[in-house]
């Protein structure tokens, strides 16, 4: 029995496509991969208008390229990651190499983008925490990122990501210790 997914998936191919459908009723755009057409950037932001945008991109360097082109040109876009280690089979790194549950738990923690808060995390914060500036910061951020279901990402994509979820710097010292 297949899954209802209300919100419109955006993924980069059609094996993606053909995964997430063989599970979820939804409706999926293709990108055909980080050149993204001007037509299926205006089809994507028209449909941001009626119902919820969910991007689901490879945890690789072409998906983030193409989440970073959605997000200059689409306000609202809600973005779900899915850890690289569990999207990998053989050589190739995708959705379409992930496996059923690893999709569902990842859709159930859309990241939005919202506007700045006063007390926003900055640079600083994450050095407090030992998330830049250490040896080990780099494998504390990745444990992090994936407990919060953040995707991978550096320190600035961390910051990033963590600010647009409202995080705290209580929140991140819980996932630290928790």
């Amino acid at each position: 029995m297949k899954i209802d997914y209300p919100a419109l998936i955006v993924v980069e191919g059609a094996s993606d496509k053909a995964f997430l459908t063989s599970f979820l009723n939804a409706e999926i755009v293709v990108t055909n991969g980080s050149e993204v057409s001007r037509e299926t950037i205006e089809y994507i932001k028209e449909a941001s208008a009626r119902k919820s945008v969910v991007v689901l991109t490879d945890p690789d360097f072409p998906g983030k390229k193409i989440r970073d082109k959605l997000d200059s040109q689409i306000p609202g876009l809600k973005h779900v990651f899915i850890p690289k280690e569990k999207a990998i089979k053989g050589h190739k790194v995708g959705v379409a190499e992930s496996d059923k549950e690893t999709v569902l738990q990842a859709l159930s923690f859309p990241l939005e983008e919202k506007a700045p808060s006063s007390n926003a995390l900055s640079m600083s914060d994450l050095f407090d925490l030992g998330l830049v500036g250490t040896e080990s910061s780099s494998s504390l951020r990745e444990k992090v990122m994936a407990k919060l279901h953040l995707g991978y990402g550096n320190a600035k994509t961390f910051l990033k990501r963590a600010n647009a979820m409202g995080l705290t710097k209580e929140d991140l010292e819980k996932a630290i210790h928790g």
